[in-house]
């Protein structure tokens, strides 16, 4: 399964840079922009984790071309917050984990309506490279106390991020609101992981930890051309 995503994965990889040589046909409209919204996210782990959705933040910047036939790409650069919260159900304990990246997704755009109103769609690829991380817990995570589950896993706690590279495959939807030059932009994106952060060998303890997340920005565009 995971390496038949990660064969569509490439091939949007390279649709994209397909689509890229078959607008040189066309005259361009050229935007520039800056992003902020938040990120609601968890982790794929294997064996699992009890988890609930953790709030972060994101934001970056955005280029964008696109043709006269309702077709184009846009590049971003994004700082990101993501990781996971663990659900400890009725037990007085909590423990987040909050990973943070530099995004670079490169995505097919689709859109209609006229020249003051569009919807869109927007589908590509997305590289991230982590940066930093920190964690929050009222316990103490090297020697943590005997919880109610017998099969709580708890080798997440103290495990360090060995991959530094994430990839995966974002699709997202919005509104786009037009005014002379000036673009307001409001979309929810889903992004699914497809690299795990932690090592996963054989005998490593996590054989899947990826991360997935649900992202809701507002974005400012500026065309420049």
């Amino acid at each position: 399964m995971k390496n038949n995503i990660i064969g569509l994965f490439l091939l949007l990889c390279t649709l994209n840079i397909q689509s890229v040589s078959a607008q040189r046909h066309y005259r361009p409209e050229i935007s520039v922009g800056v992003k902020f919204g938040t990120n609601l996210s968890n982790t794929t782990f294997q064996p699992k984790v009890q988890e609930r959705l953790l709030l972060g933040y994101m934001g970056g910047l955005s280029f964008r071309y696109i043709e006269e036939k309702h077709f184009g790409f846009i590049v971003e650069a994004n700082f990101s917050q993501q990781g996971w919260k663990e659900d400890f159900e009725n037990e007085p304990y909590r423990f987040s984990r909050k990973m943070n990246y530099i995004q670079i997704p490169f995505m097919s755009h689709i859109f209609f309506g006229n020249k003051f109103f569009r919807g869109f769609v927007n589908l590509g690829p997305q590289v991230g490279f982590f940066i930093s991380d920190s964690y929050k817990s009222n316990f103490d995570i090297n020697n943590p106390p005997t919880f109610t589950s017998s099969n709580r896993e708890t080798q997440q706690y103290t495990m360090p991020v060995a991959n530094k590279v994430d990839y995966g495959i974002t699709a997202g939807a919005g509104l786009e609101f037009r005014i002379l030059r000036s673009s307001f932009l409001l979309e929810s994106r889903y992004y699914f992981g497809l690299g795990d952060f932690f090592k996963n060998r054989k005998k490593d303890y996590f054989a899947t930890s990826s991360n997935k997340n649900i992202l809701i920005a507002l974005s400012y565009m500026f065309r420049v051309r």
